[in-house]
């Protein structure tokens, strides 16, 4: 008989993954009805967890590191409103999964800072949210380590799975809408040493590079709003202002419209503004801020999904979601 997976066997349960995982291993979270329903369907079907993934569960912690590593801006903290709007949900889902959360800020000092996590034994899988700079840390890691799952830029040829947003095509749809919009002198705000902001400036590049008239200006600021308001300010007293601004965060874009209008500028009349991520607070800015969306609620919950099929030794993919272009006051 072929045996089935996890996955496949929460497809002919009608389930998902975490309910499948969660029925097998004896949780209370699920009724005894649906587990005893799982159960014989699992022996129907010859389901059986390979070795890798019985080992874990004979060792099951019961938590989920989920790690943000900092090599690029040691400044940014946990309150940050990105990190705040991700977690969330991100906690929702290991909790609905009968998992719980260890959360971990990392300064790197080194290249051993992820092995000393997995080394330690106290969480079943890891979740990391942001490359930083550490994407080659993070690769040597995953190639010995199944059950991590990282939030951030999809490079070909990865080990590490990820999930994220199609960054590139992000920077493609501010660019053309502040060029639609009859904008020609156009900065990009954002480190480009971050992945996740070298393809959303990447594809804002691409655009500017098609389009007869455009300036372009690259400044690459640190991610807290206090450092935006302070280095956009200095830029706007030495230069020229842009007259139309994508930001590689929203938290980037408050800062710089703070910025602007304590020069005197009007947003969206003198500067057009785009930001990045479409967190809570981006809706209730003064203008309200135009941004690139990111769905996080379906990210966080396939970060878990992905991660529960690694734990149970099935093989995984990484999920590349769509950004939308949500048009506010400010651009």
């Amino acid at each position: 008989m072929k045996r089935t997976g996890l996955v496949e066997l929460a497809k002919i349960a009608g389930v998902s993954v975490s309910t499948v995982s969660r029925a097998l291993s004896g949780s209370s979270r699920v009724s005894a009805a649906t587990k005893a329903r799982i159960r014989a369907l699992a022996t129907e079907h010859g389901f059986r967890l390979n070795q890798t993934a019985s080992a874990l569960r004979r060792q099951r912690t019961g938590a989920i590191g989920v790690v943000i590593p900092l090599g690029h801006d040691v400044d940014q903290t946990l309150s940050d409103p990105f990190f705040m709007a991700l977690l969330g949900p991100l906690a929702d889902a290991l909790a609905e999964a009968g998992y719980d959360l260890l959360l971990s800020r990392v300064i790197p000092r080194g290249d051993g800072w992820l092995d000393d996590i997995v080394a330690a034994g106290r969480v079943d899988g890891v979740i990391i949210i942001g490359q930083s700079n550490q994407t080659e840390t993070i690769e040597e890691v995953a190639g010995r380590f199944a059950p991590l799952v990282v939030w951030g830029a999809r490079r070909p040829g990865m080990t590490q799975i990820t999930v994220g947003t199609d960054n590139h095509t992000g920077g493609q749809l501010a660019a053309r809408h502040l060029i639609a919009i009859g904008r020609r002198r156009l900065a990009f705000l954002g480190d480009p040493g971050v992945p996740e902001f070298a393809d959303r400036q990447a594809g804002f590049h691409a655009v500017i590079a098609q389009t007869p008239g455009i300036e372009e200006t690259v400044l690459p600021l640190h991610l807290t709003d206090r450092d935006a308001f302070t280095e956009t300010a200095r830029f706007l007293d030495a230069n020229l202002p842009p007259d139309g601004i994508f930001a590689a965060s929203d938290v980037i874009a408050m800062g710089a419209m703070r910025a602007i209008t304590g020069r005197g500028l009007r947003v969206p009349q003198d500067v057009s503004v785009i930001g990045f991520d479409d967190i809570g607070i981006a809706a209730h800015t003064a203008p309200p801020l135009t941004t690139i969306r990111q769905d996080l609620e379906r990210g966080a919950r396939q970060l878990v999904e992905l991660l529960l099929r690694r734990i149970a030794g099935e093989s995984a993919g990484p999920v590349i979601m769509p950004p939308e272009l949500v048009l506010r006051a400010s651009a």
